[in-house]
């Protein structure tokens, strides 16, 4: 059954005067991640953003225990205090890592894989703004093909790595892909990874005003548009299938799609390629490749 936005609690989980930029999309996922999970969970942090945007100890601005750890070791350290809890016969807590795309994608996979080939029992939650922000703005492995940053200033040359597809391939009990623009679907898909046990993995778009070059007032609705152009699909894999979630199917009717370009013209980061026409058609042919596998992906089962 959906839920429904008057079910969600009202708390204030985030307290204002905090560390983040103005409309970041990371304190927007905390705030849905708690709705989700209430008060038995516990963060794994490692270095990023929400490194920053917790505040300094002794004090934070929000409101989860947190435990800071290096970059590579997040999914390591958040296994070993699962099953720490689990031993206290504390099973009700849920060990949650909220983690960059730069400790996910790139030097935190292989903690990542050895969680999931073990099948450790926490989530995973990959808030992605492709690129390095909190460092300045250096590109990452997660970063899209063509996407201004630092450290690509003509444009990223490679396509964006494909983070879910790879833990689908450990054959792990749940991922999911969302978006900060669609927080009802990110919330129903913590809570049905919150009741799995397992390696559980949530990969979260989350667009960032100053690395993505757009004003901060715009933030839910880029994160709309890449679902809308179909830039950025959400689905949910369990049990061995993959299905496209409802925010996402409008896109395989041509009369509800809307082009990428759309998406593209709000971004600064983007600028140097809307008159590309071989650039944007690179990324509507990685858009239309995406959807293959995916649709392949929904007609076999995995496990």
């Amino acid at each position: 059954m959906a839920i429904r936005l008057k079910e969600l609690p009202r708390k204030r989980f985030g307290e204002p005067g905090n560390a983040a930029c103005p409309g970041c999309p990371e304190t927007m996922g905390l705030r849905y991640l708690k709705m989700a999970l209430g008060e038995d969970a516990v963060l794994v942090v490692p270095a990023s953003c929400i490194s920053v945007i917790q505040g300094i100890y002794p004090r934070s601005g929000i409101g989860f225990p947190i435990l800071n750890t290096v970059f590579a070791a997040a999914a390591s350290t958040a296994a070993g205090m699962s099953a720490g809890f689990r031993l206290r016969g504390m099973d009700n807590v849920k060990v949650v890592v909220y983690a960059g795309d730069g400790g996910t994608s790139d030097i935190g996979l292989q903690a990542i894989s050895g969680a999931a080939e073990r099948n450790d029992d926490i989530l995973y939650v990959c808030v992605d703004n492709e690129a390095y922000m909190n460092t300045g703005i250096q590109r990452s492995s997660a970063t899209p093909y063509a996407a201004w940053t630092t450290t690509t200033v003509t444009g990223k040359t490679e396509q964006k790595k494909n983070v879910p597809l790879i833990l689908i391939a450990h054959g792990v009990p749940y991922v999911a892909t969302a978006s900060v623009g669609y927080p009802l679907d990110f919330i129903e898909k913590v809570k049905k990874a919150s009741k799995i046990r397992g390696f559980r993995y949530i990969h979260l778009l989350a667009p960032c005003p100053i690395g993505w070059r757009f004003d901060p007032s715009l933030t839910v609705r880029i994160a709309q548009l890449a679902v809308k152009t179909g830039f950025f699909p959400l689905y949910e894999y369990h049990e061995g299938k993959l299905l496209i979630s409802p925010p996402s199917r409008p896109y395989r009717d041509p009369k509800r799609r809307v082009s990428v370009i759309e998406y593209l013209k709000l971004q600064g980061r983007y600028k140097h390629i809307l008159d590309d026409t071989e650039a944007l058609k690179r990324i509507e042919d990685y858009i239309e490749e995406q959807w293959r596998w995916l649709e392949l992906l929904g007609k076999t089962r995995l496990s």
